[in-house]
C-alpha cells in the first residue's frame, strides 16, 4: 500500500535540517507517544516507520540520493515547486518503480495504522479518513463474507488492527471538528463530530471518547443556534432545527433564567447574553411564540420578551388584542420592577389616554419623562410628547430586535387610521372592567369617604378623580372575569358602559389627540350625559335632619373624635412615665451622695497652673522624631537607586552579598541572598543599567509603599560568555519598613 508521505514530514524536518537537528527530531518523536486507547501494536508501527525515515536520513549517502529524488519531483519539468509532496523509498526497486510518481511511500498491512497515525499529527485529518474508510470498508465486506460462512468475523476483527483504525478515523473526526470550530464553521463542526460518535457508538469502542465529542457538541449547540437562525428565512428546514436545538437548551437549563446545567459551559449572565444576540435573528412571530411559552415556566425575563414581541406584532399588524395581552403581562412584572413607561405606552396604544398619562406619572425613568415633557412644553397634557417619545421607542428599542422588523418605521397616525384598529378600541372596555387597579382607585373616588388610604393602589388620588367617572364594577358578578381578559371581546358585543369614540379616535397629530382627551373629560362629545354622572350627583351632600350632615360623614366625624382621644390618651401616658423616671433618678442620685461621700485625695498633689503648661511643649524650630526619615519622593528615588545598585553588586562578577541586608529584610533578603549564592556556584553573572522613575509615594508611621517604574537593560553571562539580553520596562510596587531610622524594602511585585 502507499500512502503520500515522506522521510522529511515524517521526522517533522525541513529538508536543509542539520544531523543534530534530525537526532533533536526523531528523539522528540520517539518519545511523544500518542492516546492510551491505541494497542500496542498501533504504537510499534508508528515507532517502526519513524526509525525507517531516521536511518535513511542518517546516513550521508543514502540521504544525499534521497535528497536527489525529492527535488527531482518537488521541481519537475515545469518548474514549478510543490513543498509538500511526498516520494518514494530508498530501496532500489522504488527507484525503478514507474509507479513513482505517485510520490508515496510503500508501507505493509501491519503500518498502516502507523502512517494514520503520522497523518493524523501531521494535520492530513481529510486524507485520514479518506484511507481510513476504505479501509474500514473493506473489512467491514470481509468480516461479512466471513459470517455468511460461519467464520468468527468478532475475532477476525479483534485480531486485526481495526479498532485502532476506527479510533484513528473517529479522532480525526474530532480534529476536524474543532478546526472547524475554530475557523467559525459550526455546523460543520458539529457534522464532523457527530460523524466521528456515530462510527465509535455503531462498533461499540471507546467510550470515553465517545463522551469527550458529545461534550464538545454540547459547547457547540450555542453556536449551531446562531449559524442556523442566522440563514435567510427561506431556509425553513435548517432554521427549524436551530429552533428546536434552543428549545432544548432552555429545556435542560430550565428557561431563560434558569439554574440547570445545559453542558454547555454558559453561566446564567452569558446566556442571557445569547439570548440578546440571538433576538436578532429571529421574526417577531418566532420571538412571540418563544418567550409566550417561555414565561408561563413562569420566567421574568421570558415575559419581558415576550411584552415586546406582542407589543412589535400588535402595533405592524395592526391587532390591538395582542397589545392588551401585553398590557396584562406588564401588570404581573410591575408588582417587582418598574414597567410603568411600558405601561403607559400600551395603554396609550389602546386608545386609553387617560390612564397613559396617569401612569406615566408613576414611572421613575427619568430620563424618558424629561424628553416626554419637553415635547409637551405648548400642552395642557404629556399626550404629545408621549404620541413622539412611542414613535421613537418602538422604531429604536422595539423593532430594532427583530430581523423582519429592523427597518420598518414606526407611525401612529397610519395605527390609529386602519379600521381594524378603530374598530376593536371602540368596542374595548372601560379600564375598570379590565383592571382590578383602576377599579379600585374608581371607588376610592367615587364611593368611599374621603379618609380612606389610596397606598393600596399606588396611584394618587389627584389622578383618580381626574379620570372620567366609571361605575364601581366590585360588587358585580362579571368584575373579576373581566379583570383578566387578554383577548379583546367580539365588536358585536358592545360593553354596557363603553367609552366614547373620541376617547380612541386615530391620532392624525399629538395636538389634535390632546383637544380631543380634553373635550372628552370635559363632556363635549356627549349629547346627553352618562349615567355615571348621574350617579356621582345622587351623591352630593343633602341637608337631613342630623345637623346637616349625611351619615357616612357624621359616622366619619364619631370616628375621628374617637382616634383624637386615644391620641391625647397616649400622650398623657407617657408624660406621666417620663415625669416618674425623673423623680426616680433624681432620688436615687440622693441616696448614693448621703452613704457613698466622694473619696478625699491624700499625699502630694500635682501643681498645674493655667499660666504653665502641664509638660513641655517643643520649639517650632526643633524637628519632631516622627519627621526625621521620612519617606518623600526625593528618599524614594534614593532608596530605588540604592537598591538596584546593591543588586547589581550582588549578581555582579564580585557576588557582593554583603550590601543585600542594608536595603532587604525578610524573606526579601533571604530569597535574594540565594539566588546570588547559586550564580556564583554556577559561575553566572549579570550586568545592569537602570532608569528609575517614582510615581507614588505613601507613609504610615513605619510602612511605606513606593511605586515607581524601572526600565532595567540585563546582560546576562555564563562562564564568562554572553548568553542573553533583555531590555524591560517594569511598573513596580515596593513595599519598606523603617528599622532603626533606616527604610528597608521587605517585598516587591510587579503591577503590570
Amino acid at each position: 500500500m502507499r500512502i503520500p508521505l515522506d522521510y522529511y514530514r515524517i521526522l517533522g524536518l525541513p529538508l536543509a535540517a542539520s544531523d543534530e537537528q534530525l537526532r533533536q527530531s526523531y528523539s522528540d518523536r520517539i518519545v511523544q507517544l500518542p492516546r492510551r486507547e491505541y494497542s500496542q501494536a498501533a504504537i510499534s508501527s508508528r515507532k517502526q516507520l519513524i526509525e525507517e525515515a531516521y536511518v535513511v536520513l542518517s546516513d550521508p549517502k543514502e540521504r544525499s540520493s534521497y535528497d536527489q529524488l525529492y527535488l527531482a519531483h518537488a521541481y519537475g519539468p515545469d518548474g514549478n515547486g510543490n513543498a509538500t509532496v511526498a516520494v518514494g523509498t530508498h530501496t532500489e526497486s522504488n527507484k525503478t518503480d514507474p509507479d513513482i510518481q505517485s510520490l508515496s511511500i510503500d508501507i505493509s498491512q501491519q503500518e498502516l495504522v502507523g502512517a494514520l497515525l503520522i497523518l493524523q499529527e501531521l494535520g492530513e485529518y481529510e486524507l485520514v479518513l479518506k484511507l481510513g474508510h476504505n479501509y474500514l470498508t473493506t473489512q467491514s465486506g470481509i468480516a461479512s463474507a466471513r459470517l455468511a460462512n460461519n467464520l468468527a468475523s468478532e475475532e477476525f476483527l479483534e485480531n486485526s488492527d481495526y479498532p485502532d483504525i476506527v479510533l484513528t478515523v473517529a479522532l480525526a473526526c474530532l480534529e476536524l471538528g474543532r478546526e472547524h470550530w475554530q475557523q467559525g464553521f459550526y455546523e460543520n463542526a458539529a457534522i464532523s463530530l457527530e460523524t466521528g460518535q456515530e462510527l465509535l457508538a455503531r462498533e461499540g469502542l471507546f467510550a470515553s471518547v465517545q463522551a469527550e465529542m458529545q461534550a464538545d457538541l454540547y459547547k457547540l449547540r450555542p453556536y449551531r443556534i446562531l449559524e442556523l437562525l442566522a440563514l435567510p428565512v427561506e431556509k425553513v428546514k435548517e432554521r427549524r432545527q436551530g429552533l428546536a436545538f434552543l428549545h432544548d437548551i432552555l429545556s435542560d437549563r430550565g428557561g431563560i433564567d434558569g439554574t440547570g446545567n445545559d453542558q454547555s459551559g454558559l453561566n446564567i449572565d452569558d446566556f442571557l447574553r445569547f439570548i440578546q444576540q440571538l433576538r436578532n435573528y429571529l421574526t417577531v412571530a418566532e420571538q412571540h411564540k418563544l418567550f409566550e411559552a417561555e414565561s408561563k415556566r413562569p420566567s421574568a425575563v421570558a415575559t419581558y420578551l415576550a411584552v415586546y414581541a406582542l407589543l412589535a406584532r400588535g402595533f405592524t399588524q395592526r391587532q390591538p388584542a395582542l397589545i392588551r395581552q401585553s398590557k396584562q403581562m406588564l401588570m404581573r412584572l410591575g408588582k417587582r420592577q418598574d414597567v410603568h413607561l411600558e405601561q403607559s405606552l400600551c395603554a396609550l396604544l389602546l386608545g386609553q389616554t387617560e390612564e397613559a398619562t396617569r401612569v406615566l406619572e408613576l414611572s421613575q425613568e427619568y430620563e424618558a419623562l424629561a424628553l416626554i415633557r419637553e415635547k409637551s412644553l405648548d400642552s395642557p397634557d404629556l399626550l404629545p410628547g408621549l404620541c413622539l417619545y412611542a414613535e421613537q421607542w418602538l422604531q429604536d428599542e422595539v423593532f430594532l430586535h427583530f430581523r423582519d422588523l429592523a427597518k420598518q418605521p414606526a407611525s401612529l397616525k397610519d395605527y390609529f387610521a386602519n379600521q381594524q384598529v378603530q374598530a376593536y378600541l371602540e368596542a374595548l372596555p372601560t379600564d375598570a372592567e379590565t383592571t382590578q387597579e383602576w377599579a379600585v382607585i374608581n371607588r376610592h373616588s367615587f364611593s368611599q369617604p374621603p379618609h380612606h388610604n389610596y397606598h393600596s393602589t399606588g396611584v394618587s388620588p389627584q389622578f383618580a378623580q381626574g379620570r372620567k367617572p366609571v361605575p364601581d364594577l366590585a360588587a358585580t358578578p362579571n368584575h373579576r372575569r373581566h379583570e383578566n381578559v387578554h383577548e379583546s371581546p367580539s365588536i358585536g358585543n358592545t360593553p354596557p358602559h363603553r367609552t366614547s369614540p373620541t376617547d380612541v379616535a386615530p391620532f392624525s397629530h399629538p395636538e389634535h389627540t390632546s383637544r380631543a382627551t380634553q373635550n372628552h373629560l370635559n363632556g363635549a362629545t356627549h349629547s346627553t350625559p352618562p349615567r355615571q354622572v348621574k350617579k356621582r350627583r345622587r351623591r352630593k351632600p343633602r341637608q337631613t335632619s342630623n345637623g346637616g350632615y349625611p351619615q357616612q360623614q357624621q359616622a366619619f366625624a364619631a370616628t375621628l373624635e374617637g382616634r383624637t382621644r386615644l391620641v391625647w390618651t397616649v400622650f398623657a401616658s407617657l408624660a406621666g412615665i417620663l415625669v416618674f423616671w425623673l423623680l426616680v433618678s433624681t432620688t436615687f442620685g440622693w441616696v448614693k451622695n448621703w452613704f457613698s461621700p466622694a473619696p478625699v485625695l491624700q499625699g502630694e498633689q500635682l501643681s498645674i497652673q493655667l499660666n504653665e503648661p502641664p509638660i513641655e511643649i517643643p520649639d517650632e524650630s526643633s524637628s519632631s522624631p516622627l519627621l526625621e526619615n521620612s519617606l518623600t519622593d526625593a528618599t524614594a528615588q534614593e532608596i530605588i537607586e540604592t537598591w538596584l545598585s546593591t543588586k547589581a553588586a550582588a549578581l555582579g562578577t564580585k557576588y557582593n552579598v554583603d550590601g543585600l541586608q542594608e536595603i532587604l529584610t525578610g524573606q526579601t533578603l533571604s530569597q535574594w541572598r540565594q539566588l546570588a549564592q547559586q550564580e556564583r556556584l554556577q559561575n553566572r553573572h549579570r550586568t545592569y543599567d537602570h532608569t528609575v522613575k517614582v510615581e507614588y509615594v505613601d507613609q504610615k508611621l513605619d510602612q511605606g509603599v513606593i511605586v515607581a517604574t524601572v526600565r532595567e537593560v540585563t546582560q546576562f553571562y555564563d562562564k564568562g560568555q554572553i548568553r542573553n539580553f533583555t531590555d524591560e520596562t517594569l511598573r513596580v510596587r515596593y513595599s519598606l519598613i523603617r528599622q532603626g531610622g533606616v527604610w528597608r524594602i521587605q517585598s516587591m511585585s510587579v503591577i503590570n
